[in-house]
């Protein structure tokens, strides 16, 4: 069968801004019918193709218009080049807005290290850090830090913009309640701050602490973050206060003075203290040892402190080790009253995961030693109230506090000791009074050491496990001993080592966002005669102080609603710590009343 020929039809159509053209096909003998067909599927597809065309072209247009139409895109590409290599860039401006009493100069100072990037990765990195910083000056409500292209003629560039917004309500306030069942006693205690009143980030505030026949302070200070450029916050204070340790040794402590210091991150502290300090014995009835220490004396040191903390947690670490040291020199200057001996103290925590219902092994040694200074060094006995003591119904964990927390042991009850001086009793007292032990005065000791291993893992109930409650085995050993003066034992290690004190014991652990609260039971391994230790389960005062501070904080509930929430309805009452009820700081939009505390607390239980 033959085709037909039939005369060829040029098309020439306008789409998109291109001609297409198109031609007849040649007609098939089944009929037009299938031509047709052909026809429609091949203008069809040449009508995708164009519509492919115009999408590309629709979407430079957008491009041109918005540099943003295809942000996902080019973030991902950016994070791509961001991880593959450096980029080179460099800082060109920063931009600051938004402050008002503020001065320029505080928010460079925290904007060193940004200017000073040169790459992308290090500018973002900085910029994070700087942002940080700039927010734990309390002085903005909020901070953005924004980073823009330089100017077209300066390719490779970056302009940075601070942005920040100042607070409406620079001051702050807290009174709390300080708890010490061990002593049965409480202090009230209320803090002023105010911050940035003379625009340069500084904080300024007042602290009042009253106890009832224990302790009280009055202090004032300043803090100006990165003073001068530096790269250390200048920290000064001055202080009255008074510390009573009759139950323990018999003496009274007052003290007025002044302190300045530069603070670098945290992890630097240098200081110097200048402060007169006066010991008084008000019963007349302290032992020969403390009633040579009476009097006043004069205190010139400074001090320097290094810390790092790498742990995942303060209140129950499980991986990460700790670390600080100090070290302090007093007698600096030329009066004959001045205090003079070498400080040097250390401590280190180690904690290893176990992988196994959260359990973790933590390790801790710490020490310490204080020497005199001068002509006949060893003859002259060390101040009191530098001494080292131990015991007492402190966490193992925690905040790092040197060779003191021995589990076990009363506050100040291990280590050597004298008589006190006390009266005869009368016939009719002797006749009425029981047997008792002979009261004695805490003398601490010039050089001391403490290690501990604490084992914890949660509980196989599942809504302990929710709460943060779990268990915890623990062991710990310590000694001190006197190693000037003219009583002093002789000293070899072999005798230091054969009188290290040892307990280990199990127990629960109620920890909150705020602070760690033990309950524990404790076994004495090894004691010496002299020392003041018990095993067992906790006594009957301080279940009444238990119960006491928890009845309080009940009471409390009306003025901190919602706190028990976030706390996930553990107990939030303070023992063996110091607990600031009422947070009343209101430097933010978010109000936040709650309940904090200044460091963690335990309790030990005993018999």
């Amino acid at each position: 069968m033959g085709t037909e020929k039939v005369d060829e039809e040029e098309q020439v159509t306008e789409f998109g801004g291109e001609e297409w053209r198109k031609k007849d096909a040649t007609k098939s003998p089944l009929g037009d019918e299938e031509g047709d067909r052909v026809e429609q599927a091949e203008m069809a597809k040449d009508a995708e193709e164009v519509g492919d065309d115009e999408e590309e072209m629709i979407d430079d247009d957008h491009d041109d218009d918005d540099p943003l139409w295809d942000a996902p895109r080019l973030a991902k590409k950016l994070s791509e080049k961001l991880a593959k290599e450096p980029i080179k860039i460099r800082v060109h401006d920063v931009q600051i807005r938004g402050n008002v009493k503020t001065k320029d100069s505080v928010l460079e100072a925290q904007l060193d290290e940004v200017k000073r990037a040169g790459t992308m990765q290090e500018l973002l990195q900085e910029s994070v850090k700087a942002n940080a910083r700039l927010r734990g000056l309390g002085v903005f409500e909020k901070c953005t830090i924004t980073i823009d292209a330089g100017p077209e003629e300066l390719p490779g560039t970056a302009n940075v913009i601070v942005e920040v917004e100042e607070s409406k309500r620079p001051f702050s306030g807290d009174v709390g309640i300080f708890s010490k069942p061990e002593t049965k006693t409480w202090t009230l205690d209320g803090t002023v701050k105010w911050r940035n009143l003379l625009g340069y980030g500084e904080t300024i505030d007042a602290t009042g602490c009253y106890g009832w026949d224990t302790t009280s302070e009055l202090s004032a200070g300043i803090n100006y973050p990165r003073f001068h450029g530096l790269q250390s916050s200048l920290v000064s204070r001055a202080t009255i206060l008074t510390q009573d340790w009759q139950k323990y040794s018999s003496y009274r402590e007052r003290l007025k003075g002044f302190s300045v210091g530069l603070i670098n991150d945290d992890s630097h502290d240098l200081s110097y203290n200048l402060t007169w300090r006066e010991l008084e014995d008000p019963t007349r009835q302290a032992s020969h040892a403390i009633r040579r220490q009476l009097g006043h004396h004069l205190l010139s040191s400074v001090k320097y402190t290094y810390k790092v903390d790498e742990r995942d947690s303060a209140m129950r670490p499980t991986q990460g080790f700790a670390f600080t040291s100090s070290s302090q020199l007093a007698g600096l200057g030329p009066d004959d009253k001045l205090l003079r001996f070498a400080r040097q103290e250390f401590e280190l925590r180690y904690a290893v995961p176990l992988g196994f219902m959260n359990a973790a092994l933590n390790f801790g040694a710490a020490g310490g030693i204080i020497m005199p200074w001068g002509p006949n060094f060893l003859s002259k006995a060390t101040p009191i109230s530098d001494r080292y003591f131990m015991g007492g119904h402190s966490s193992l964990l925690g905040n790092l506090k040197g060779p003191s927390a021995l589990l076990g042991f009363r506050t100040r009850g291990v280590g050597p000791n004298a008589a006190r001086l006390v009266p005869q009793p009368t016939a009719q007292a002797e006749a009425g009074a029981e047997e008792r032990p002979p009261m004695v005065d805490t003398l601490g000791g010039d050089f001391a050491v403490s290690s501990f291993v604490d084992l914890s893992m949660d509980l196989p109930v599942r809504i302990l496990r929710e709460w943060g409650v779990h268990a915890h085995a623990f062991a710990c050993a310590g000694n001190l001993v006197p190693l000037t003066g003219e009583d002093r034992p002789k000293f070899s290690f072999k005798g230091f080592l054969d009188t290290f004190r040892v307990s280990y014991g199990a127990g629960l652990v109620f920890p909150t966002k705020l602070f760690r609260l033990e309950v524990n039971y404790c076994y004495i391994l090894r004691k010496q005669e002299q020392d003041r230790a018990k095993r067992g389960i906790q006594e009957e005062g301080e279940v009444y102080d238990l119960i006491t501070a928890f009845l309080m904080k009940i009471r409390k509930r009306k003025f901190c609603g919602g706190f028990l929430q976030d706390q996930q309805a553990l107990p939030d009452f303070s023992l063996f710590s110091t607990i600031k009820s009422l947070n009343l700081k209101t430097p933010s939009r978010n109000r936040n009343y709650g309940a904090h505390l200044d460091y963690f607390g335990s309790v030990t239980t005993e018999k």
